[in-house]
């Protein structure tokens, strides 16, 4: 059986992890598959929406690290070169993808893994889900972006105290902080995901890819760039036909119907 299993269904790419055992730590052969499917679901136009979730009890471990590629001699440069072509590039394929991706968390998240949540454009998490910045128990620094994302989502003081401390955080404590945007029973978790992607694929795809790409990129903007941003979207975006068809049903009093074009 495949580590990642892919399913199509309505115009929604569900992404599941599946070495339960491992609480799906992910193996680099899992993690290039998995960034050779983002990049395949950005690009296909039958794709609308992204559902990335865990077979099990648990999300993503994280990295998997008994493959021995920590001891060794290295070269100098070594540790950043894995990096840039691993963990960072899994999570700038998240970040980066044109359609969105709902993150359904199910379980542990753990260093790695909480990230590739947070990468996500919308994060689901199951009550008995976890968040946890193992980094710093292991002596790390900490890796795959985390250092980026959690400063966005929290602020510096939120995100050092979990990178200082490592401490778990459950999923009502993660919704509090604005980690997650929801968290549903365990039993509700999968269908909860499948309603939003199912919205989301009913919406206006290149609108939806758009905006996505504004907010990322607002963060890193100042007031001019972003504003000027927007423009070129909008620009882009009236050519498109949902761009007419929310135009006509708007003048027509009626819903519109979203073709992803």
């Amino acid at each position: 059986m495949s580590e990642l299993e892919t399913e199509r269904s309505e115009q929604v790419a569900h992404l599941t992890l599946n070495r339960p055992d491992s609480l799906n730590a992910l193996t680099p052969a899992m993690r290039d598959e998995l960034i050779d499917r983002l990049a395949e679901a950005s690009a296909a136009p039958d794709i609308r929406v992204v559902v990335l979730t865990g077979r099990g009890r648990g999300f993503c471990a994280g990295a998997d690290l008994r493959g021995g590629g920590t001891g060794g001699h290295r070269l100098p440069g070594d540790v950043a070169r894995m990096l840039r072509r691993g963990a960072q590039r899994l999570i700038a394929a998240v970040l980066d993808c044109e359609k969105p991706v709902i993150a359904a968390v199910n379980g542990t998240a753990a260093g790695l893994g909480a990230h590739l949540a947070f990468a996500c454009d919308l994060v689901l998490a199951a009550e008995s889900a976890r968040f946890i910045e193992v980094f710093v128990r292991r002596g790390l620094v900490p890796d795959a972006g985390g250092a980026y994302l959690l400063p966005r989502l929290l602020g510096p003081h939120r995100a050092k105290e979990l990178m200082f401390f490592g401490d778990a955080v459950p999923a009502a404590d993660a919704r509090r902080l604005g980690l997650v945007n929801r968290v549903v029973p365990d039993g509700e978790l999968e269908k909860t995901a499948r309603e939003w992607a199912a919205r989301l694929a009913s919406g206006p795809s290149r609108a939806l890819a758009l905006t996505k790409h504004l907010v990322n990129s607002s963060l890193e903007s100042d007031r001019a760039t972003a504003f000027a941003a927007e423009a070129w979207a909008q620009e882009l975006n009236m050519a498109t036909e949902d761009a007419q068809e929310g135009l006509r049903a708007f003048a027509e009093r009626r819903a519109a119907r979203f073709r992803g074009r």
